[in-house]
């Protein structure tokens, strides 16, 4: 058997987008950071999202069955320190400016590419769900130059175009 402290920081040198997760419902809007995303099949666009189940809005989520993937740029650290912190839901969506598109999940305005999706299969694996979720809309910041938020390392790092 694998070392948890082993896994965890192997893990951390993976290098992985840094995402606000979004849903909404009728209890409420609610919202994590997470890196642990990743596209699944393009026929139908299909991303997956990871979740730990101890997380006080897992429920929310499993019962809303829409969430959106909001990729950060370079500029958006504070909104991912404040879904990664134990401030109030509400405070959380006082970073940003958040608009909805098809499923009515919360979008932030100026995320570099927003995935609006319907969640079409949950699987439990260990401590966390796996959401398998089919894209609706999808909103791309085209304005002004991007760089992209990373964490890396337990630490957040800019990435962006290389020149030629």
């Amino acid at each position: 058997m694998v070392d948890i402290t082993d896994f965890r920081n192997g893990m951390s040198l993976l290098s992985g987008a840094v995402n606000v997760i979004t849903t909404a419902g009728a209890s409420g809007r609610f919202g994590f950071t997470a890196s642990a995303v990743c596209s699944v099949t393009d026929t139908p666009p299909t991303l997956l999202v990871c979740m730990n189940r101890s997380s006080s809005s897992h429920c929310h989520f499993k019962d809303n069955e829409i969430l959106t993937v909001n990729v950060l740029g370079a500029q958006q650290q504070d909104v991912s320190q404040a879904f990664s912190s134990k401030i109030s839901m509400d405070e959380r969506f006082n970073f940003g400016e958040w608009i909805t598109l098809a499923t009515g999940s919360p979008v932030l305005k100026d995320a570099l590419v927003s995935f609006d999706c319907q969640v079409k299969q949950m699987n439990e694996v260990g401590t966390h769900t796996i959401f398998y979720c089919e894209v609706q809309a999808i909103q791309t910041n085209t304005e002004g130059e991007h760089s992209g938020l990373i964490y890396f390392n337990r630490s957040y790092h800019h990435v962006g175009k290389l020149s030629a």
